[in-house]
């Protein structure tokens, strides 16, 4: 069986990487090798499957392993035993890119779109009504008091948060920490509730470094429970459980809107409109990244890239619409097509 590029990169990375240059373009894969987010995952592989039909390239190999596992092994280093393309459903964070520089890796950044993320039912159940604030406190590990001391958070069941929340036990599926959906929810719904609370948002403005402990450290006693990397995975349990909520990308939840819904959150729908205009308070961007480096080696990235920055493929009209993409402004698509096609380096 042929190793996938998740298992090769850390013996690479180990060995040593191979430099790819002129004189190993005859050793090179003949594959173009993507990592990377769950939620870009679906847009990457329709992107990949017409791109393998379209052209004489051979169809990309496309690995769902969080954003936060695909920037290590797409940062490793420079090498065919590493990947050529990495998914991010965040932006690369400082220290990644710190360790890319490290390693000879330079990265070209393409933003693809927006993406809502969503907490989520069966539709056997009620539609869920929530705030940002209930979010914080159903999910937060310590939640303050009554004396606005923080306190191991005492909520076991949504109405005792308020009434008007389901009288059912907190149970919420969702990513673990290598997660771009992970690191967005706990930036814009867990920061964005804990800052409606009169204490926090104080302790926000006096030590934001204490403030984003606090609004980051999410429940370990069985109400939120790590559900891995595969979405799919938290669609077939909340399928089983509908007393369960599950928290994924927009993009999941359009694909399974027969089984599942998406909660009201701030008063606002999470709708491809309402996410489009801004409206929905938890909304984030995509991206993928290419490795420069590879770039006349590896056959067909640039041709790739090429694919996927097309309008057909992400413009208002494009085929990642149908699958749940959210796209730019015609604007933004102009300046990153023309970034892109250039290759420009990643400047932080």
């Amino acid at each position: 069986m042929k190793p996938t590029i998740l298992n090769t990169a850390i013996a690479v990375a180990t060995a040593g990487a191979i430099t790819l240059g002129a004189a190993a373009t005859a050793q090179a894969r003949d594959q173009i090798q993507i990592v990377g987010s769950s939620t870009v995952f679906p847009f990457s592989t329709a992107v990949a499957e017409r791109f393998g039909q379209k052209t004489d390239f051979k169809t990309p190999v496309v690995e769902s392993t969080g954003s936060g596992g695909g920037m290590k092994l797409f940062c490793a280093g420079v090498g065919e035993g590493t990947p050529d393309i990495t998914n991010a459903s965040r932006r690369i964070k400082e220290k990644e890119f710190a360790n890319c520089t490290e390693n000879g890796v330079t990265p070209v950044e393409v933003k693809i779109g927006f993406d809502g993320i969503v907490l989520s039912n069966s539709k056997a159940s009620a539609p869920l009504n929530i705030s940002l604030e209930q979010i914080f406190l159903a999910l937060a590990k310590e939640v303050p008091g009554e004396d606005g001391s923080m306190i191991a958070n005492p909520y076991t069941m949504w109405s005792q948060i308020d009434p008007s929340l389901p009288a059912t036990e907190i149970e919420v599926l969702g990513p673990p920490p290598t997660s771009g959906t992970r690191d967005a929810f706990m930036e814009l719904a867990m920061e964005g509730g804990a800052k409606k609370i009169p204490v926090l948002k104080e302790l926000r403005g006096n030590d934001k470094s204490a403030f984003k402990t606090i609004a980051h450290a999410m429940r370990e006693d069985g109400a939120f429970i790590e559900a891995g990397e595969n979405d799919n995975l938290i669609i077939q349990k909340l399928e089983a459980n509908p007393n369960a909520f599950g928290i994924f990308g927009f993009s999941f939840l359009d694909q399974n809107s027969d089984k599942v819904q998406g909660a009201v959150v701030g008063g606002v729908a999470p709708e491809f409109e309402k996410i489009a205009a801004g409206d929905y308070g938890i909304s984030r961007s995509l991206f993928f990244y290419v490795k420069k480096e590879h770039v006349g080696v590896i056959p067909g990235i640039e041709a790739f890239v090429a694919e996927f920055i097309d309008e057909n493929t992400w413009g208002d009209d494009g085929y990642l619409t149908e699958k749940g993409l959210i796209p730019l402004p015609a604007a933004d698509r102009d300046a990153i097509s023309a970034s892109a096609k250039a290759l420009t380096p990643l400047s932080m």
